[in-house]
């Protein structure tokens, strides 16, 4: 028998994630991730019935939900921002994190981590597609492929410069590198650094210190992590599940619910 479980779903602009943990030892017992579409509810739905069945449970104890779709969940015990969640997930995976970079389909954040978890201060970037997901999938369309064939293209190449900030202007410069035959290895190493820099000039807004933490659908991308820790001159690390970490914090959060 598994026991009591708490749940924390994140439901996310591109994938609803479903974190179970076990009463006590706070073990991460199941993971599900499910494609948000356009009903979150129902999708993470469907997620949570999924790390339930896998963890033989019948019902999660308490259940704490964060991320853009938080409030599509009337069956949550609470909502949670997702900087909350991703601080809290961060940190228990990483005792020492100080510092905690996540990028995401629609928004990249820097956050200021204290001891236990707590957030200090956050900077974030949700006006421009720049040093997202987002923009990250668009170029990977122009060149007919997904995102973890573009970070794996990228992998050992030169990065080409790529000099614009804003996503439109990016992908025209990108078409025009293309057009003069620019190897589309470097066009897709050098939006990696373009990313890279990108966050590098947001975390320049609070100071960096601790272990320095990448979450994120893009910190599952090995030349991601090198780029940004030469970006940013320090050891970057990443979790096993970097996708999971904001469901994680949920979770944890929701064990602590009294």
């Amino acid at each position: 028998m598994v026991g009591r479980v708490y749940a924390g779903i994140d439901a996310g602009s591109a994938a609803v994630k479903a974190v179970l943990v076990r009463e006590g030892t706070l073990e991460v017992v199941a993971r599900s991730m499910l494609p948000t579409g356009w009903n979150s509810r129902e999708s993470g739905e469907k997620a949570l019935a999924a790390v339930l069945e896998h963890a033989g449970a019948g019902s999660a104890t308490r259940i704490v939900a964060t991320g853009y779709g938080r409030v599509a969940f009337p069956f949550a015990d609470r909502n949670v921002t997702e900087i909350s969640c991703h601080a809290k997930g961060a940190a228990h995976l990483f005792p020492d994190c100080g510092t905690l970079i996540d990028i995401g389909g629609q928004d990249s954040k820097v956050i200021s981590v204290q001891p236990g978890g707590t957030v200090a201060d956050f900077v974030m970037n949700d006006k421009c597609a720049a040093g997202t997901g987002r923009f990250l999938q668009a170029v990977a369309g122009m060149l007919g492929m997904d995102v973890g064939a573009l970070c794996a293209l990228a992998e050992g190449q030169v990065p080409c410069a790529i000099t614009s900030m804003c996503a439109v202007f990016a992908e025209t410069e990108i078409v025009g590198l293309l057009a003069r035959g620019t190897a589309p290895g470097a066009v897709a190493a050098g939006v990696l650094r373009a990313i890279a820099r990108r966050i590098h000039a947001l975390a320049a807004r609070i100071p960096l210190r601790g272990e320095c933490v990448f979450t994120g659908g893009l910190a599952a991308s090995p030349a991601c992590g090198r780029m940004l820790s030469q970006a940013l001159g320090v050891e970057v690390k990443t979790p096993d599940y970097p996708q999971y970490t904001g469901a994680l914090g949920a979770a944890l959060l929701a064990a602590r619910l009294r």
